[in-house]
């Protein structure tokens, strides 16, 4: 089972969590969420801003995810450079158009036609792209068959006005009608004590689970040995 831990900012928090063996460590760039990641401005006109450094230095190797609501492509871009992320998760109500440019701008050579592709390498070719899709009903899955020609994963969160990290679970029987291709995570609440409901949890397409803000002591910073002994209860 793959496990994401969300909501991280802090370098030396993320080493502990990354130490346990966790799949992907997430970093929301959204500045309403009290878990946001900010950059550090540069003042220097065209120039972008750089990375917080504090998150990104690690001697533990780590998958990294950036968080994002109905963000400017650009803004995403920069954000893959400047943290070095694997994955990108969209929150909002990004169109697939949207998604679809992206994918093309981060992992296709801008190389011309026929040339070596070396000289000019795509931006972050293993990229993936996720899309978070918000539960209440099973009507709301309906809204998958817009992304799966263009997105590599879903996750399913509580539907909520806060975009995720709203600590709530979702009905998951509703994910029995998910009939769809893409594999998912699942998200919304989950917490230390879910593990014995999440080992019974089947699907064919579940992968993994997204833990967040159940498992903190405050917003960003995660408690490792409840996140250490949750992973023990999985096994």
């Amino acid at each position: 089972m793959k496990i994401k831990v969300c909501g991280m900012r802090d370098g030396e928090n993320i080493s502990q969590v990354a130490a346990l063996g966790v799949d992907w460590i997430g970093m929301v760039f959204y500045a309403q969420s009290p878990r946001n990641v900010t950059m550090i401005p540069t003042n220097a006109g065209i120039i972008p801003d750089r990375a917080n450094a504090q998150c990104t230095l690690s001697d533990v190797q780590y998958k990294r995810v950036g968080v994002f609501v109905d963000e400017m492509a650009q803004n995403i871009v920069t954000r893959v450079v400047n943290f070095r992320l694997d994955a990108v998760q969209l929150h909002g109500n990004e169109s697939p158009t949207l998604i679809r440019n992206l994918r093309a701008t981060l992992t296709t050579s801008p190389s011309p036609a026929g040339a070596d592709a070396s000289v000019c390498p795509p931006i972050a070719p293993g990229l993936q792209i996720w899309k978070a899709i918000s539960i209440g009903t099973a009507d709301d899955l309906a809204l998958c068959k817009k992304y799966e020609d263009c997105v590599d994963m879903f996750v399913f969160d509580t539907k909520t006005p806060d975009h995720g990290g709203s600590g709530r679970h979702f009905d998951w029987s509703i994910l029995d009608a998910y009939d769809g291709p893409l594999p998912f995570l699942l998200s919304g609440g989950i917490a230390p004590d879910d593990a014995a409901a999440i080992k019974a949890f089947r699907h064919p397409r579940f992968v993994g689970i997204d833990i967040n803000s159940r498992f903190e002591t405050a917003p960003a910073m995660k408690d490792v040995g409840l996140i250490e002994d949750f992973i023990a209860r999985l096994q």
